[in-house]
């Protein structure tokens, strides 16, 4: 049995981790829970019947030993606590944003430290990935990877919300961090970003809007969007390939209905939605091969090179390229580069 922890216990580890977690009651066991309000981890623990319960991470650490630790926290405390759960010998499932910038992603990550990045594993997603690995769907060519969503201002409210030192930016690292990491999970590497953003109408230090366009290393090209000021919300991703089109509409969270695609070979031979679940399986599937865990590494990297690509060239005013974002650029080390939008 995999013995497992929680660290955070608010809204996505009730939500979401907890129920993936039920799912695979059968192999693995939920064996404490951490938390720094004690009311609150004390209601989580009694609705979840966790049977310790600690509001300091070290002490859970040394008594309890985990195997997979669920980090469920504010992005400005991932670091610290990611990076001890790895030295403890744990592997760790973290919300995103993993980090706060690339410099912390290079200092925190090891092999076993994979990114909550669902929308991968539904079996729509899948099946893409499948067409396009056989060359049916002819080779990318255009993509559209919009996440237009609303927030209103009471959301920002929250201290850690929209500043640039405790979440990381604003839509583009927060929101539409999911579906850029699909579309980069079809398109792979990109090679040159050219953004804009603006704080349009909400009161954060950090962007309420960004647009960029994407050249990728396969020649595609994609459009971006991330936006917290839509009153119809949707995320919104078309693949328009030499021989065929591929579209995903939905929100947060998707099945085979929600996508379409002129392709005769579009099929999905079964249907499983994307979510916490889905890749909660494949995870505990590579721990039990003794394999590292999906999208870790390079694969987690990636995304976030994508979110400060763009953070870079917004504020800069200019194209950048994937392999300008070195130890030397100030956006490896913060996402605005120390400027303010």
């Amino acid at each position: 049995m995999i013995r497992v922890a929680i660290v955070g216990t608010g809204g996505i580890a009730d939500a979401c981790h907890m129920p993936a977690l039920a799912a695979q009651a059968h192999r693995a066991k939920v064996v404490a829970a951490v938390d720094v309000d004690p009311d609150r981890l004390k209601e989580f623990g009694t609705k979840h019947a966790v049977p310790a319960l600690y509001t300091d991470l070290d002490d859970m650490l040394s008594t309890e030993r985990p195997d997979l630790v669920h980090i469920c926290t504010p992005p400005f405390l991932h670091a610290v606590q990611v990076r001890k759960c790895l030295d403890a010998g744990a592997w760790v499932w973290c919300e995103k944003p993993l980090c706060l910038s690339l410099a912390e992603f290079d200092e925190m990550s090891g092999p076993n430290l994979s990114v909550v990045f669902q929308h991968r594993f539904g079996s729509a997603a899948q099946h893409l990935r499948s067409l396009m690995s056989e060359g049916t769907l002819g080779r990318p060519l255009v993509a559209v990877c919009n996440t237009t969503w609303f927030r209103t201002p009471a959301y920002f409210a929250v201290p850690w919300r929209a500043r640039w030192d405790t979440e990381g930016g604003g839509p583009t690292m927060g929101h539409g961090i999911h579906q850029m990491d699909l579309m980069l999970s079809f398109l792979g590497e990109w090679e040159e970003v050219r953004a804009m953003a603006g704080r349009l109408d909400r009161d954060t230090e950090t962007e309420d809007v960004s647009m960029a366009m994407v050249r990728f290393s396969n020649g595609a090209m994609a459009s971006i969007v991330n936006s917290l000021l839509s009153p119809r919300e949707e995320s919104y991703l078309r693949f328009d390939f030499a021989d065929a089109t591929v579209e995903l509409r939905h929100l947060y969270g998707y099945s085979n209905e929600n996508w379409s695609s002129t392709s005769p070979h579009w099929n999905p031979p079964e249907d499983v939605p994307s979510s916490h679940s889905a890749q909660l399986s494949d995870l505990l599937d590579a721990f039990e091969r003794g394999e590292h865990p999906p999208v870790s590494g390079a694969e987690a990297r990636s995304t976030l090179e994508l979110v400060a690509g763009i953070y870079a060239s917004a504020l800069t005013g200019t194209p950048v390229l994937r392999t300008e974002l070195t130890p030397e650029n100030p956006f490896y080390r913060r996402m605005n580069g120390g400027l303010a939008l």
